[in-house]
């Protein structure tokens, strides 16, 4: 399926690099998820937010292939300025797969936090607050139904920081993680993802009108093409070759180059040789032997 074009501009080579094969990439990740969750840790059920969204339809609707719709819990965890429309698409993807679900209202636990500070809580703040008392209810489902619970967030949020550290990027396994949204959403539309969901302009659901487009000043699609591009080694003077704008590449630039820490694990300080990960590797992290 051919990606939308931007602006014209036909001889980038940014669309040929984003091009997928949806059918060998959606047994791929089905396969990932069987390898991760069964192979290497015994498990069979998985767990996940579903907000309605794309991308957290596109890993249910891999899960239920994976692990069969019996074994995948989606868990709708609204705020209370969450909108019905996200419920209700939510539901449309149960309805389709018929995988077990719950609804978990997180607003007593939020603002049970939130009444006790003495500064208004921004929009910010509510954001990654909601973000982390999800995951602790999808970890402690997970605990209680012996489920791993599987991540949902996509390339393009990643390199831009747009998640919240030890929130939404906290599962141990992410069949997304390396997928532009441009690519999530061309697989969703062959996993057969209602249209509704689709359609809809991404949103973290928090404010009336918000969207992540309008959030991060440039459309998916463009800031796709542009990081593709810069993450192949193009350098900035070659990508505005291609005729992006200046503000559009700088723009991009920026928010990958200032969230760089969010895609590391916490930096610990090396006292010995035998510091985790830096110095101290299992053999099988090398690939060494088992």
């Amino acid at each position: 399926m051919a990606l939308p074009v931007v602006r014209g501009l036909n001889e980038s080579p940014a669309r040929e690099l984003l091009d997928i094969e949806p059918p060998l990439l959606a047994e791929f990740l089905v396969e990932f998820l069987r390898e991760e969750l069964v192979v290497q840790r015994g498990m069979t059920r998985g767990v996940l937010g579903l907000s309605g969204g794309i991308d957290s339809a596109v890993t249910c609707y891999l899960a239920a292939r994976a692990l069969g719709p019996e074994n995948v819990l989606a868990v709708r965890m609204p705020y209370r300025k969450s909108s019905q429309a996200s419920l209700d698409h939510a539901q449309l993807v149960v309805d389709d797969l018929g995988v077990q679900a719950t609804t978990i209202e997180i607003s007593p636990m939020v603002d049970g936090y939130g009444d006790i500070g003495e500064v208004a809580m921004t929009p910010y703040r509510l954001g990654n607050v909601c973000a982390r008392i999800r995951m602790i209810v999808l970890y402690d489902l997970g605990a209680r139904d012996g489920a791993m619970p599987l991540g949902t967030g996509n390339k393009t949020e990643r390199m831009f920081g747009y998640y919240t550290w030890h929130g939404d990027d906290a599962p141990p396994i992410n069949p997304l993680g390396d997928l532009f949204k441009t690519q999530v959403f061309e697989l969703a539309r062959y996993l057969g993802v209602p249209d509704v969901i689709c359609d809809k302009p991404p949103t973290a659901d928090l404010i009336e009108g918000q969207t992540d487009e309008g959030d991060f000043g440039i459309t998916y699609p463009l800031a796709d093409e542009i990081l593709v591009l810069l993450m192949r080694g193009y350098q900035r003077d070659q990508v505005m070759a291609f005729g992006y704008s200046e503000r559009d590449v700088d723009l991009v630039i920026r928010k990958v180059s200032g969230t760089h820490w969010k895609r590391k694990l916490p930096t610990v300080a090396m006292t010995s040789v035998t510091s985790i990960n830096e110095y101290f590797l299992r053999p099988v992290d090398f690939r060494g032997g088992v």
